[in-house]
Order: C-alpha cells, then sequence, then structure tokens
C-alpha cells in the first residue's frame, strides 16, 4: 500500500471521530460521559482480543497500561470534565494544541527535526480551529482549561509513545491491548464518579455500537497502524479534522447554519494538514550510486595517498 493510502485511511479516523458529538447528544442518555467512556473502550478491546488471541508478553504489560491510561483512560476523563466546565468551542480549540505538543515531544522521545513549517501548520490548525467552533463571548474556566490542556497533552503523549514502543504484533493486536487497557482504568473512576447507568434501550445499543465498533476498535486501529507507518507528527495534524468534521456533520445532519468564519475555518484548517504532511514528509534518500567520475588529465588528478 502506497503513502498516499496510508495517509487517507489514517485521516479517516479523526474524521469519524468528529462524529462523536451527534452520536452521543442524539442516541445516548446524558450525564455519564465516563461510562459511555468506559463501554466504548472496554467491549471494544475485548472483541479485538477475542480476534487476535494474543496478550502483551511479560515485558509489555506495564507500558500498555501507560498507553491505555494516556491515549483512553486519561484522555477521554479529561476531554469530557473539559466539556462540562467549558464551552465547546472553547474545549475544542484547546485540544487542537495537541499537534503542536506531539511536535515537541516527538523531539525528545525520538529525535524527530522540529521544522518551522510544521510549526506554522499546527498554530495555523488551532486558527482554524477557533473560527470553526469559538465563541466570542465563552467563559474560560480555569479547571476546565486545566483539564482540556492535560488532555491534549496526554494524547500527545501516547501518540508519541506509541510510535516509541512498538511491540513485534500487528496493529490490530496492539489496538487490542490499548482500548482494553483504556477500558479497565476507566471502570473504577466511572464507578466512583458517576451514578449507575440506564437500563439502555435499542437507540442507546446502536450509539455505543457505534462509538464502540467504529468510533473505537475501526479508527484506533487506523490511528495506530498509522502512527507506526507513517510517525507521529505525520498523522498529528490530521487530529483537526475532528472539530472539522463536527461542525459540517452538524451543518448536514442537524441543519446547523455554517457562517462565513466556519466557512474560513475549514479552509484554513485543511490548508494547515496540507503543510503539516509536507513538513512530516521523508527527505528523499540521496542516490547509492557514485556520481560518474571524468577521466583527468595527469596535471589535474587527485594524489593519492
Amino acid at each position: 500500500m502506497n503513502r498516499t493510502s496510508d495517509l487517507l485511511l489514517t485521516a479517516l479516523a479523526p474524521a469519524i471521530w468528529g462524529s462523536s458529538y451527534i452520536v452521543a447528544t442524539e442516541l445516548l442518555p446524558h450525564g455519564y460521559p465516563l461510562t459511555v467512556s468506559l463501554l466504548r473502550a472496554l467491549p471494544a478491546g475485548l472483541i479485538l482480543l477475542l480476534v487476535v488471541r494474543q496478550l502483551p508478553q511479560s515485558g509489555w504489560w506495564g507500558k500498555v497500561l501507560i498507553l491505555g491510561a494516556l491515549n483512553f483512560a486519561i484522555f477521554w476523563s479529561m476531554l469530557f470534565l473539559a466539556a462540562y466546565r467549558l464551552p465547546g468551542g472553547v474545549a475544542a480549540t484547546l485540544g487542537a494544541v495537541q499537534p503542536l505538543f506531539v511536535l515537541f515531544l516527538a523531539r525528545f522521545a525520538l529525535g524527530s527535526t522540529i521544522k518551522l513549517a510544521g510549526i506554522i501548520a499546527a498554530i495555523s490548525g488551532i486558527f482554524g480551529v477557533a473560527l470553526l467552533v469559538l465563541d466570542p463571548g465563552a467563559t474560560l474556566d480555569p479547571v476546565g482549561i486545566a483539564s482540556a490542556t492535560i488532555g491534549a497533552l496526554s494524547m500527545a503523549a501516547g501518540t508519541v509513545l506509541t510510535r516509541k514502543w512498538q511491540p513485534p504484533v500487528s496493529p490490530l493486536t496492539f489496538t487490542a491491548w490499548q482500548l482494553t487497557a483504556g477500558g479497565v482504568l476507566l471502570i473504577p473512576v466511572a464507578l466512583i464518579l458517576e451514578p449507575s447507568f440506564p437500563v439502555p434501550t435499542l437507540q442507546n445499543l446502536a450509539g455505543l455500537a457505534w462509538l464502540g465498533l467504529i468510533g473505537a476498535a475501526l479508527t484506533y486501529y487506523l490511528w495506530f497502524r498509522g502512527i507506526a507507518k507513517l510517525g507521529p507528527a505525520t498523522v498529528t495534524s490530521f487530529g483537526f479534522l475532528s472539530p472539522t468534521s463536527a461542525v459540517l456533520l452538524g451543518w448536514i445532519i442537524l441543519g446547523e447554519q455554517l457562517s462565513p468564519t466556519q466557512i474560513a475555518g475549514v479552509v484554513i484548517v485543511l490548508a494547515s494538514i496540507w503543510l503539516g504532511q509536507r513538513a512530516a514528509r521523508p527527505v528523499a534518500a540521496p542516490s547509492s550510486s557514485p556520481p560518474p567520475v571524468e577521466s583527468a588529465r595527469p596535471e589535474t588528478a587527485p594524489r593519492t595517498s
């Protein structure tokens, strides 16, 4: 599979994540974000474990738990806490700093080069997301701001470490391990902080099935596969597609209005993704064949020792 196909498949993951808002608000009961996160991660992880039938070796349990915490338990907990404490636009804009975090974390953890074009792409992407979702009159809550920032940092660290720690297994198996670990870590948090989840209706089950099987199992398989093949600096700018997709789905499905400012935000986000891909593109290796040697005249021939 060529690089273009890998890029498109990876970009599909955050584009699908953008549907989570509509699914959660239209199909699921309100007030159970942590329980929904648990029901999204753990069943999907267990189903994938039944498919791959492979558990981590002894040296990988700790790393899998760390990745499950960073990519799922901490990230989703902070994401929902920020959503409750902040207007959605503020939370989304703060979450959009994740690609910038990835660039710097990858420099220290992986030795990746930080390019000016990559920084410009990350900052312009944040600006584009702000145009998409930010309300000028939004109120700022310190706890919400801290939660959104911690969530973005958690996902950024998880993205980088997913590339650094590559077990000798398929991306599907690695996804199964991380989803299961994240779901297990969410169990005590959900039980302690939230009331009992009501008996689900068919509508609730449909929403959970979408979030778990498509929004978690499939998308994180594509995401982790993309990280392994393309590197974190390449895939992280695709994260801007998530709020963009959410806004566009709200316009298409819910009939929400799309203002000229939001249209400008979409254009800037797409441009920033393109620039981010250009910045992260690997430099072509020089040809291994030696250049042709012209015959030298005796008086100009190099001396040999």
